[in-house]
C-alpha cells in the first residue's frame, strides 16, 4: 500500500516531507523488527525515544518514517502533532479499518474489566452473535484463544486481531479498554457502540501523575466521538456524577432499584450467588451465577447492560451468564481435593484485594489465609494500604513476591508490613513465593481457605528483566504432590 494511501485521515496538522509514493509492505515500532518495505514509527516514550533508533531502522529496510521532528535522513518522512496518535490511524487503514465492519463494546474501569467480558462475549453469543473478545487474560477469535501481553494491545496488534476477527464472520468484539490505552491513544478514531465503565479505585499511580488523571483518562471512552451509549455503574458515586454531567444517552447498573438494571434478593454463596435481576419496565429474570461475590453481581448487571444496548434479549443475558463457570484467575477455585480451598486471584490493587477477601471471607468456615505481595516498579503508595487490607480482614497473611521487576523484594516487602504491623494480624514473611505457597498450602487445616492473590491468569514472574515461568495453577499442584508423598 502507498504511504500517501495512509495518512489521509491523521488528525491535526501534517507534513510530508519526501515521496509519498513509497510501498508499504509493513508497519514497524520496533527498530529491531524493521525489515525491507516497512513504515516505522518513531515513538516517543518514558525512558528512550524511537527517533533515536531511527537510522537502525532504516539500516534495515524502512522506506518510511513516521516522526514529530524531522531526521536528518533520506528517506520520506511523515511529520505529525502526535506519532502515538498517528499510529492507531494509519494502522486502521493499512488493515482495512476493521472496527467499522463490527459492533465495538468497550469496557474501562479499575476492576471486573476481564470477568465482564467474559459475560458479554457468553451472553452475546447466547444470542447468536459471533463474538470477539480482547482484553487482560487473552484475545479471542470464537473458540479460538490467543495470548496477550496488554490489557489493551497497540495499535497495529489491535488492528490485526480486528482484520482476523472480521475475516472470520465475528460480528461484535468486547474489549476492555485501559486507562494506559486511552492515554496513548492506542484506540484513536476506533468508534464503540457501547463505552462502559464499571468503578474507580487506586492503581497506576506510578504512571498517572495523580487519581484525577487517571479518571480522566478513562473518562475518555464515555466521549460523545468515541461512543454512542453509555453503561455505568451509578453505585460508583465518582463514576455516576461525572458520567450522568455529559448528558450522554446511557444506562444505569447497580443494586439500587434506582438504576435501570438492578439485582435484588441477591444470595451469597461458597460457590456462586443467586439474585433477581432487572431491567426497570422491561424484564425479571432470576439469575444463577456461578461466579462468587457481591461484586460479581456487579459485573453480571454491567454485562447485562452492554449486552441490552448491543440488542441481546432476557432469555439470553440469563443463558450467558449461568454459562460461565469460572474466569482464569478471577476468584477461581483450584481442584485441589484438599479438605481446605485454594482459591486464585489476581487482585493487585487495594480494592480488588479487599473485594476478594470479603467475597470469601463470607463463606470461609475456618480460617482465611490471604498469601500477596505487590508489583515492583510500580504504584508504592498502595503497598501498606494493601498490608492494612489484608491485616484486618485476613486471619493469616503470607506476604511474598509479586513480580518484583528491577526493585528488591523485600524493600517491597518492608512497605507492606508498614501496613500489616498496627492491624496485629499474624503473618510471616516468605520472599520466594513457591516456598510461601507451600508454607500457606502445609499450614491450612480443615475448613481454611487459601486465597493466593495477585497473579491470577499470569504464567509467569518478572524479577530483574526476565520472565521466569510461574504457573500458580501448576506450582500448586506440584506443591500438593510434594506434601502428600
Amino acid at each position: 500500500m502507498k504511504l500517501s494511501a495512509l495518512i489521509g485521515n491523521i488528525p491535526g496538522k501534517v507534513c510530508q516531507i519526501g515521496n509519498m509514493d513509497a510501498e508499504v509492505e509493513s508497519l514497524c515500532v520496533d527498530s529491531r523488527k524493521a525489515g525491507p518495505g516497512s513504515l516505522f514509527f518513531c515513538t516517543p516514550g518514558l525512558h528512550m525515544d524511537a527517533h533515536d533508533f531511527a537510522p537502525q531502522a532504516v539500516q534495515k529496510g524502512a522506506v518510511a518514517l513516521v516522526v514529530q521532528r524531522p531526521l536528518p535522513l533520506d528517506v520520506p518522512q511523515v511529520q505529525v502533532e502526535d506519532v502515538r496518535m498517528a499510529l492507531s490511524y494509519i494502522a486502521a487503514e493499512y488493515f482495512g479499518n476493521p472496527a467499522e465492519k463490527l459492533m465495538m463494546l468497550g469496557i474501562t474501569g479499575t476492576k471486573g474489566k476481564t470477568t465482564t467480558s467474559f459475560l458479554v462475549k457468553a451472553i452475546m453469543e447466547a444470542a447468536g452473535v459471533r463474538t470477539g473478545l480482547i482484553g487482560t487474560v487473552c484475545s479471542m477469535i470464537g473458540d479460538e484463544t490467543i495470548p496477550n501481553h496488554l490489557t489493551t494491545p497497540d495499535p497495529i496488534e489491535t488492528q490485526t486481531l480486528l482484520r482476523r476477527m472480521v475475516d472470520a464472520g465475528v460480528q461484535c468484539v468486547i474489549m476492555e479498554v485501559s486507562a494506559h490505552a486511552l492515554d496513548m491513544h492506542r484506540l484513536a478514531g476506533v468508534k464503540f457502540k457501547v463505552g462502559a465503565f464499571s468503578n474507580f479505585s487506586q492503581d497506576h499511580l506510578d504512571y498517572f501523575a495523580d487519581m484525577d488523571a487517571y479518571f480522566a483518562a478513562k473518562m475518555k471512552l464515555m466521549d460523545p466521538a468515541v461512543c454512542e451509549t453509555v453503561v455505568y455503574n451509578v453505585d460508583d458515586e465518582r463514576v455516576g456524577a461525572a458520567v450522568k454531567a455529559l448528558g450522554m444517552p446511557a444506562m444505569r447498573i447497580g443494586i439500587r432499584e434506582s438504576s435501570d438494571v438492578y439485582a435484588n434478593d441477591i444470595e451469597i454463596g461458597e460457590r456462586g450467588c443467586s439474585f433477581l435481576m432487572t431491567w426497570h419496565k422491561r424484564f425479571r429474570t432470576t439469575i444463577s451465577l456461578h461466579l462468587a461475590g457481591i461484586f460479581n453481581v456487579y459485573n453480571a448487571l454491567m454485562a447485562a447492560g452492554i449486552c441490552i444496548c448491543a440488542g441481546a434479549g432476557p432469555e439470553s443475558i440469563r443463558q450467558g451468564l449461568e454459562s460461565v463457570y469460572a474466569v482464569p484467575g478471577r476468584i477461581e477455585l483450584l481442584d485441589t481435593g484438599t479438605p481446605y480451598r485454594v482459591i486464585l486471584d489476581y487482585a493487585h490493587s487495594p480494592d480488588s484485594l479487599e473485594n476478594v477477601l470479603k467475597a470469601v471471607r463470607q463463606t470461609a468456615k475456618g480460617r482465611m489465609i490471604a498469601l500477596f505481595g505487590c508489583g515492583g516498579d510500580r504504584d508504592r503508595a498502595k503497598r501498606p494500604m494493601m498490608g492494612e487490607i489484608a491485616g484486618k480482614l485476613a486471619d493469616y497473611c503470607v506476604l511474598t513476591s509479586d513480580n518484583p521487576r528491577n526493585e528488591d523484594p523485600m524493600a517491597i516487602l518492608d512497605a507492606i508490613e508498614e501496613g500489616i504491623k498496627p492491624t496485629g494480624c499474624d503473618y510471616t514473611v516468605i520472599e520466594n513465593r513457591r516456598e510461601a505457597i507451600r508454607f500457606a498450602l502445609t499450614h491450612a487445616q480443615p475448613g481454611d481457605v487459601v486465597v493466593l492473590a495477585g497473579k491470577g491468569h499470569e504464567t509467569y514472574q518478572e524479577i530483574k528483566g526476565v520472565r521466569h515461568p510461574f504457573d500458580e495453577k501448576v506450582v500448586v499442584r506440584e506443591l500438593l504432590e510434594d506434601i502428600t508423598e
